[in-house]
Parts: C-alpha cells; structure tokens; sequence
C-alpha cells in the first residue's frame, strides 16, 4: 500500500507513543498536529482502558489531538470524533477466579484495570509498580464482590525475570466452561482476557465507523499484543525497542520510543514534514 491511501493512524501507547518518561515529545506531537492537518484520523490502541487514558491525555501532551481510543486490547471502543462508546467480551468472574487459584501460590498480584483506575487484588510492591508506571491510582478490593460481574480482562503483574516462570504455568491452565486467551503485554504485565479480544478487531470496529478499511490504515506499536494489529493493518509498524513477534510481522522498524520513532517514520516517508 501507497502512503498516500492512509487515512488513519493509530499508535500503541506504552513503549511505542510514549517516552520513558511517560509521555509523547516534542517532535512527535508535532508531527501528530500535521497528521490532523492532513484530514487524518489519529488514534490509540491500547491495553489500558480509555478513561484512564482520556485522564492523562493532557500529561502526555496530546490533548485535543486524538480522535478515538481503542481500549483494553480491542474490547473498548471511545470514538471522541463521533461520540461513540462501546465495550464487548468481558471475562467471567468465575473463570478471573479459576485463573487467579491457578496462580496464587507465586509471587506477583493480580490486577482489573477499570475505569481509569488499577484494581488491586492485594495491596504490594506489584500494584505500587504498575500504578507508578502508568501514572494510575490503584486501589485493593474485596474480589469476592468485584468478581459477581464479569470484568474486562485480568492482568498478572510480576518481576521482568520473573516472567519465564508465570509463562511457563500459563501452559498449565484450561477450562473446559470458558474460553479465554493469555499473553505477555509487558516486561512485568501477563493478561488473559477472551480469545475474540483483538487490536485488529478494534480497530475494524473504528474504521468501520469512519467508512475506511483496514488497508487504509497505518499502525505502530511494540509489543507481542500489537502483533495482530501490525499484521493486518495496511501498513504496520514497529519500533526499534520492539518484541521479536511484533518486529517478525512488521512492513517497517523504526526509531525506537525514546527516539521519536513515529515522527521519524512520517517524516521518511513523506506523510508530514
């Protein structure tokens, strides 16, 4: 695909739109000013819920600049530019019960990301980390109440070195009631959420509201939940910093996060200046 059919862009946030610090710099909101210009829809597609991210949209320096976040992997839709909210697929509270026992002998915690708060399962260095990193308040619930509803998804927040152990007893978990699919997000995140949650199927969602396809869209991202995103999005791209699995589908690598590695990349292919 040309770049001269895209017509949207949507971006990951952590580790591909924002810096280390935390937030977008200088040169990329610049470039995402110029994309608007254009005519071109700009957008997130997150693992973070879309009212934590409306929240801090000001810190991170683009406010007023998005027009539609996709959230919490695929199953939140916020489309400011039409004003349109939808949500789909939560997780059954008996199956987060199942996974978390499955669990709950390691060291980490569990977390529900829920309207723009960390839902803590107990109250540790984990939840602190996390709320730290993503500039979110948490708080530590009684899950015996929150889990009588279904919830979004359910993140396992652990030590990066850690990792290899919570991974290695995913391969142990099923149930044979519920369907649900697991992956590493993050250096310290691992979520389960259901198999039907996809960036991709967010973002057909969006595009469809907006009358564009799939193929008219550009895409950056990082990590091993952009892949599907990166794949099937007419033009994917992946940072520098990136995960094997996102960079083994890209069309592009660019710069990587600290580097401006989205402005650098609309920059090189002529999409702004």
């Amino acid at each position: 695909m040309g770049m001269d059919k895209v017509k949207a862009i949507m971006a990951d946030v952590d580790g591909t739109l924002l810096c280390s610090e935390g937030y977008v710099t200088e040169k990329t909101v610049k470039a995402i000013k110029q994309i608007k210009e254009k005519g071109i829809l700009f957008g997130l597609s997150t693992g973070r819920d879309a009212v934590s991210c409306q929240n801090l949209l000001k810190e991170w320096n683009i406010e007023g600049l998005v027009d539609c976040i996709v959230g919490m992997g695929g199953s939140e839709i916020d489309d400011m530019s039409l004003g349109i909210q939808k949500s789909s697929f939560p997780l059954d509270g008996e199956l987060i019960w199942e996974i978390i026992k499955h669990y709950e002998d390691m060291d980490l915690n569990f977390c529900i990301p829920k309207d723009g708060i960390l839902i803590g399962y107990k109250d540790d260095e984990y939840i602190k980390l996390l709320s730290k990193l993503d500039k979110l308040p948490y708080e530590v619930v009684d899950f015996h109440e929150l889990l009588k509803t279904p919830q979004g998804k359910v993140m396992i927040i652990c030590n990066p070195e850690y990792m290899d152990k919570v991974i290695e007893r995913s391969k142990t978990f099923s149930n044979p009631n519920y369907k649900c699919a697991s992956l590493k997000t993050a250096s310290i995140l691992y979520e389960y959420m259901d198999p039907r949650v996809t960036k991709t199927n967010g973002l057909k969602e969006v595009m469809n509201l907006h009358g564009i396809t799939l193929d008219n869209l550009l895409v950056f991202g990082d990590a091993d939940n952009d892949a599907d995103m990166i794949e099937n999005a007419g033009i994917g791209v992946v940072m520098s910093n990136g995960s094997e699995k996102s960079k083994s589908v890209a069309d592009f690598i660019t710069a990587d996060n600290d580097n401006d590695g989205i402005a650098v990349f609309l920059e090189a292919h002529g999409i702004v200046e």
